[in-house]
């Protein structure tokens, strides 16, 4: 596995000297935009998380309760209904609920190892910064995390395009301003979704790897990535379709195929028992939490009221003003007709379904599911949430959809139109993301005359002076508003 993983990484270094200059500007561009970062955690979903990572590190045990008064004493947690959810309600084993997933505190992990040990190192040179888990550094580090983990998923998402579409800098660039990835790497870190985004983003890398072969070490290290994408947001574990859907095809195709070596089911099956033991014991970590907390395997039953598996509100997921995702996020709209048109043209190439019509096929198949489950959710439109935010984890299809559609549309005047579109697009998203944080709007839903005033008009005017409060006097951003 070490071997495999150190291939990996060598192809990838690879890849970035191929165009280094590119790479250079992009890394450039996002080490500047670190103090942008907002080092805070405020939401209720954001506390849940972090408590998992605070309380392992310094208590060693699931219970919250220390985590959650923390927060809630200093008026962070003041959100309708946290202290009747959090602080007075328990599980079957007597615990504080915890309705998050454990994989973002593992991936903040090391960043937070390093915020303690900066920490330490202030306080035995005479600064009153405490150690207990709470402090700047703490948070800091955890925030900074979920940026760099969400410019890796970038990174990544642009290596998967580049392998299926042959580019993905520009489409990764342009999905970065123009989708609420950028949103929850800056504004809103503590949450999940950076991280999510990072975790499929790797799933999807490796996938595209280790189809060429579907060996075991390659199968056991998607395995891992699978159960890490499922640890970090539980709807990721819907992107397992994509790779299983693509793994009997081609196996079927491989034992129907003209090569008698492979036409025996015995190795794929076994490399598939592999991969799934791989992903039950990597994800032992969330099983075991889930039994300390719940007393079974499974998030809290009360999860399950809130489901309807006939995806009522599907519709509403995609076109709703409120956080529907169309509307929030029309950039999405290119993606997905990107995707379709690859599947089009690989089929047109290919007799019948070739093996890269496989792939497109899983990534629609990916997307589709996501609608599916988000619209299954009674809390779908994830109220105070900036847009729909449980598609950032799609990040890396909307990079591979965006950069099939910039290169199948290659006349002058398309092309130009198509370059407006896009503008548009990630000005709308900017200027949403404004609104969002200054007060400006309503946080629930678009108005549509409203937003694109505010967005094309007040904020261009304004831009200055928010910038100047954004960096210089942030927190006048969290004073309640009036308008």
């Amino acid at each position: 596995m070490s071997l495999l993983t150190s291939q990996a990484i060598d192809r990838l270094l690879s890849f970035l000297k191929q165009d280094s200059l590119r790479w250079r500007a992009l890394i450039l561009i996002f080490v500047l935009s670190l103090p942008a970062v907002t080092t805070r955690l405020y939401a209720s979903d954001e506390i849940q998380y972090f408590a998992y990572l605070r309380s392992l590190w310094f208590d060693q045990d699931l219970s919250f309760e220390n985590e959650y008064r923390h927060f809630y004493d200093r008026g962070v947690a003041k959100t309708f209904g946290f202290q009747e959810t959090f602080l007075e309600m328990t599980t079957s084993t007597g615990l504080r609920y915890n309705f998050g997933t454990i994989g973002s505190a593992i991936l903040w992990a090391p960043f937070y190892a390093a915020g303690d040990s900066v920490a330490r190192i202030m306080r035995a040179s005479g600064s009153d910064v405490a150690v207990d888990g709470y402090s700047a550094p703490y948070i800091t580090a955890v925030t900074l995390g979920s940026a760099v983990y969400g410019f890796l998923a970038l990174v990544l998402s642009i290596v998967a395009a580049h392998r299926i579409v042959g580019s993905g800098i520009v489409p990764g660039l342009f999905v970065w301003f123009g989708t609420p990835l950028f949103f929850y790497m800056y504004i809103a870190p503590g949450m999940a979704h950076a991280c999510s985004a990072f975790a499929v983003a790797a799933f999807v890398v490796t996938w595209l790897r280790v189809r060429e072969k579907w060996s075991i070490r390659g199968m056991a290290l998607l395995g891992c990535f699978a159960a890490l994408m499922a640890m970090v947001r539980e709807q990721d574990v819907f992107f397992l379709i994509g790779p299983i859907v693509d793994f009997i095809w081609s196996s079927w195709k491989d034992v129907r195929g003209p090569n008698p070596s492979e036409r025996s089911f015995l190795p794929r099956i076994q490399v598939a028992i592999v991969g799934v033991l791989v992903t039950c014991f990597v994800y032992l970590p969330q099983v075991i939490s889930y039994i300390v907390l719940n007393g079974h395997i499974g998030p809290p039953n009360v999860i399950q009221t809130k489901m309807d598996w006939t995806a009522p509100y599907a519709g509403l997921v995609l076109l709703s003003s409120e956080h529907g995702l169309i509307v929030w996020t029309p950039l999405v709209l290119l993606s997905l007709c990107g995707l379709i048109l690859l599947a089009i043209r690989n089929r047109e190439e290919g007799s019948g379904l070739s093996r890269m019509s496989h792939v497109t096929l899983g990534l629609l198949l990916m997307a589709v599911t996501q609608v599916y489950v988000t619209g299954s959710l009674s809390s779908w439109a994830s109220a105070g949430a900036f847009g729909q935010r449980r598609f950032v984890g799609a990040t890396v299809i909307l990079v591979i959809g965006l950069a099939a559609f910039l290169k199948f549309v290659r006349s002058g005047w398309k092309r130009q139109a198509l370059g407006c579109l896009i503008g548009l697009c990630i000005w709308w998203n900017i200027g949403l993301m404004v609104q969002f944080g200054s007060g400006m709007m309503d946080r629930q839903k678009i108005e549509l005359q409203k937003n694109a005033y505010n967005s094309f008009v007040r904020v261009p005017q304004e831009l200055p002076s928010l910038a100047y409060r954004y960096f210089f006097n942030r927190h006048s951003f969290y004073e309640p508003h009036n308008e």
